[in-house]
């Protein structure tokens, strides 16, 4: 049998700069039921919020200043929904969990996803940790009232 031989060399230095694919970290949103939903570039936390409903906004298309943030969901679409808001209506074209049906976002114009210029992360939907349900999960909703021990 002939010999097989291999050789590999590291170099590494440590005044090299960090090139473009390295510092663009992309980050992992789940679903509060545990199924991948968002790999995207930024920081949900660090993107704009909708002042209406508090959805993070996320920019789909190039504008003359700003670029597109590259992202991919993993969302299955649903019927578009007539919302009413104070200066008239607004249609959402959501997408929701593929596993649970939980509402994730929604876009203005019809499927595909980035078909229009934004698309909207509802607050609370997604987590960074697998199954840990995020802090603003619950946010708006009224307080529960229940009885204490004992007492009914």
């Amino acid at each position: 049998m002939p010999k097989v031989v291999s050789r590999s060399a590291v170099s590494s230095s440590t005044d090299a700069r960090p090139t473009a694919s390295a510092a663009a970290a992309l980050r992992v949103y789940y679903c509060i039921c545990g199924e991948f939903i968002l790999v995207i570039e930024r920081s949900l936390s660090a993107l704009p919020k909708r002042q209406t409903d508090g959805a993070t906004i996320i920019r789909c298309q190039d504008s003359g200043t700003e670029n597109a943030i590259v992202l991919k969901l993993n969302a299955i679409s649903t019927d578009p929904v007539l919302v009413e808001r104070p200066g008239g209506h607004e249609r959402q074209y959501r997408f929701s969990c593929p596993r649970c049906n939980l509402l994730v976002g929604y876009q203005s114009t019809p499927p595909p996803v980035k078909s229009g210029p934004y698309l909207y992360i509802l607050s609370g939907a997604l987590t960074q940790m697998q199954g840990q349900v995020p802090k603003d999960a619950f946010d708006g909703e009224a307080a529960l009232d229940l009885p204490e021990a004992g007492t009914q």
